[in-house]
């Protein structure tokens, strides 16, 4: 891949978190109007049906750390350490879309040029599953932040904390793909040439 590339990638990454960060406190606040609009038509019914598997992943991921958790349907129960319970409700609007979103956005730039289908197809398949991934670790850590710290703490990382969290993972899965797998594929393209 050649630096000018690579460069238009990390500028189009940089253009997207610095928009994210300046509307940040807009977006937080549309999100809530958008959920609770949303929830009163019963227009979320197609992705809140994902909520309760996704819960009992979170809760699987709590376990192997050590945090005592249990799911009910959009419910997600933790205990602080002591034996204090707290209740998260998890909405269809938590559960990553937006990232989703974004990684999408990410494609239309990162896999420009001539790369091959295969290591396309790598970058996409990788990146959606890491995506996926991270919803379900973010999600994990504001669990883990309102078991330790308290729900308002939580609510706090879940609407500023996640995104953050988001925008520095886009950026560490880029640089992994240009140099592992854009690259040779380049390298290759430019040999044969």
């Amino acid at each position: 891949m050649s630096a000018a590339r690579r460069d238009n990638v990390n500028l189009t990454l940089i253009a997207i978190a610095c928009a994210l960060l300046m509307v940040l406190p807009l977006v937080t606040t549309f999100d809530e109007l958008l959920t609770a609009w949303a929830m009163s038509l019963g227009a979320n019914n197609p992705l809140q049906a994902i909520v309760p598997a996704e819960s009992r992943m979170v809760v699987g991921i709590l376990g192997v750390i050590g945090v005592h958790a249990a799911a009910s349907g959009s419910h997600l129960v933790v205990w602080d350490t002591a034996g204090s319970m707290h209740t998260l409700f998890i909405s269809w609007n938590c559960i990553g879309w937006q990232s989703l979103v974004l990684f999408g956005i990410s494609l239309l730039t990162g896999l420009r040029g001539g790369h091959s289908l295969e290591a396309r197809v790598q970058v996409v398949v990788i990146g959606l599953a890491g995506t996926m991934l991270l919803n379900l670790v973010r999600v994990s850590l504001v669990a883990v932040v309102a078991a330790t710290i308290g729900v308002g703490p939580a609510i706090f990382f879940h609407d500023y904390g996640g995104t953050v969290v988001f925008l520095a993972s886009l950026f560490a899965f880029w640089a992994f793909a240009q140099r592992w797998i854009l690259a040779p594929a380049a390298a290759g393209a430019e040999a044969a040439a």
